[in-house]
């Protein structure tokens, strides 16, 4: 990992220490809707900075066409980034170098049995390369307990994590 950016999450992870949240970054898209009226189906989405700019469609295993991203797979990229982010900062704290690891995450839409409604469900897999099976269980264990992420849909959303 680049020496820099190593100095840099320990300097974030120990200045933002406290017990209230306080506020890093955010940020801000908005999602309008394309042809269909229905941004899910085709639309479009944008970051206020510019620098996210999508079409959004309904995959075609569902019966769209195709011609964009879609809400699951933006949720997997920002989970797994995230994910990735966190554990290379436990990693960095453990002494372990993680700038070789991978994080897939699969995210699964499918009907809530409660209510009739949609639910997820998420998938991690971690590779921590050059790590045995205990430390890297131990580190990927800690990352998920500190992932936003993870604490945002604890509870809310089934998670396997499995360290490859």
């Amino acid at each position: 990992m680049n020496p820099n950016i190593r100095e840099l999450m320990q300097q974030l992870g120990q200045q933002y220490e406290g017990a209230v949240m306080k506020p890093l970054y955010t940020a801000v898209v908005t999602v309008t809707p394309g042809q269909e009226g229905h941004a899910r189906m085709s639309g479009y989405a944008r970051s206020d900075d510019g620098l996210l700019d999508l079409n959004l469609a309904f995959p075609t295993k569902l019966g769209g066409h195709g011609q964009g991203t879609n809400p699951e797979q933006l949720f997997a990229a920002g989970y797994a980034a995230c994910f990735h982010g966190t554990l290379a900062l436990v990693s960095t704290k453990a002494g372990i170098d993680a700038s070789t690891a991978t994080v897939t995450c699969a995210v699964t839409i499918g009907r809530d049995p409660a209510d009739g409604g949609y639910i997820l469900s998420a998938k991690l897999t971690v590779a921590l390369p050059g790590e045995d099976r205990e430390t890297s269980e131990q580190v990927v264990a800690q990352a998920y307990k500190l992932c936003p992420y993870s604490k945002a849909i604890h509870g809310n959303v089934d998670v396997e994590v499995t360290v490859a």
